[in-house]
């Protein structure tokens, strides 16, 4: 929450790295790891597998979780990008309610190809961390099946975080699936941000929640690089 208004006062963008040409994946990946969300995610996912593998006791409900919630992530990806990411801000009294990830992807549309602003913010991530924690074990009727859970999602979290940084770079699709992923967020992101919200999956929650038109029947969005045209207020 902030008393400032976003549309006069908004952080300035950190400065941004040259993109590299002809980008090879072991040259991405090295970019990738020097940013912080990487590890973060990383040491939570290396923190929940030492100890579910330290306390055993694998049953049917262990290979179900990874199974629902590989199903469930792209329509749990898109809800978090239209309601969170895409949150417009608003007045309540003197106090304006925008979050820090709201701010912070407002600067990722303005510029996607600055390579800080693609990751999550390590205040927010640790934030998630925690509250993620602490549902893996309060919320399950099994410690073991909380951290098969806790496990699940930071596996899903650090291919959110390498597919959407690989996307902003200049690595090349070379596949099919990853081109249409690639072709997916771009679309969202230089045609049109109402449309086209999953990013790491192509045709699937945007399908179901009718935000998956061809690109040719969607007309470019002049507020695509300014959400909710927010820059255009005095």
């Amino acid at each position: 929450m902030s008393t400032e208004d976003p549309a006069v006062a908004r952080p300035a963008a950190p400065p941004r790295k040259p993109v590299r040409r002809n980008l090879t994946l072991r040259a991405a990946l090295a970019e990738f790891l020097r940013h912080p969300a990487p590890w973060m995610i990383g040491a939570t996912l290396v923190a929940a597998l030492t100890a579910r593998l330290a306390l055993g006791d694998w049953q049917r409900t262990d290979a179900l979780i990874p199974l629902l919630a590989l199903a469930a992530f792209p329509v749990v990806e898109w809800i978090i990008h239209v309601t969170v990411l895409h949150w417009r801000p608003r007045r309540v009294g003197p106090v304006w309610i925008d979050s820090e990830l709201a701010r912070k992807h407002r600067e990722h549309h303005a510029d996607p190809r600055a390579i800080p602003l693609i990751f999550i913010p390590p205040r927010s991530l640790l934030v998630t961390i925690a509250v993620l924690t602490a549902i893996a074990l309060l919320a399950f009727p099994r410690i073991e099946l909380g951290l098969t859970f806790l496990l699940t999602i930071t596996v899903l979290g650090l291919a959110y975080e390498w597919t959407h940084y690989l996307i902003h770079t200049d690595y090349k699709p070379r596949h099919a699936l990853y081109r249409a992923i690639w072709r997916n967020h771009r679309h969202h992101h230089y045609r049109n941000e109402h449309y086209w919200f999953t990013v790491t999956s192509s045709g699937t929650a945007d399908r179901l929640f009718g935000t998956y038109p061809a690109p040719e029947a969607v007309a470019a969005s002049p507020t695509a690089r300014h959400l909710h045209g927010l820059d255009k207020l005095p």
